[in-house]
């Protein structure tokens, strides 16, 4: 399977740090939620996006994304920086309605050495709108996701 990734930049902001001043644990999920939203969401006029942002986005939309189950591993705590965290992302299983997302978290690129502070991986349902009855992954979505397939993460624990 190719390894192809999704390179997503995040910044972070000031309070985004907990006492410890690290990035909270709680913090880097919506880290994560910010960067599948860039990678899943098709832009509006004047955005630019990847090629995988093929999901329509409002109230009016036909479709939604529901997370059925996350998991995560910290590997080091994550400083505060003004550059933008380097958020890989792939897919490891295109199912019938659902797609296993990969993240890895790493720091800036502009690091000679990047460090990976995270792993984790979602499994994201698609659903109708107005019953939130699993739907089928339509063949543009395949399409647009097929050449980031990869291995799922493999977390140390497992």
């Amino acid at each position: 399977m190719s390894r192809s990734r999704i390179h997503v930049p995040i910044h972070l902001r000031w309070g985004d740090l907990d006492a410890f001043n690290h990035v909270n644990n709680a913090t880097m999920l919506k880290l994560l939620e910010e960067a599948r939203v860039r990678v899943f969401w098709s832009p509006v006029a004047g955005e630019d996006a990847p090629d995988t942002a093929v999901l329509e986005t409002g109230l009016d939309a036909g479709e939604l994304t529901l997370i059925a189950h996350q998991e995560i591993e910290y590997l080091a705590p994550v400083p505060y920086r003004r550059e933008p965290l380097d958020v890989q992302m792939w897919f490891s299983k295109l199912g019938g309605s659902s797609v296993e997302v990969c993240y890895e978290v790493f720091s800036p690129t502009s690091d000679e050495a990047q460090k990976l502070y995270a792993r984790a991986s979602s499994s994201v349902v698609l659903v109708d709108a107005q019953s939130f009855r699993p739907i089928r992954l339509s063949d543009r979505m395949r399409a647009a996701w097929q050449p980031y397939l990869g291995e799922a993460v493999e977390f140390r624990r497992h």
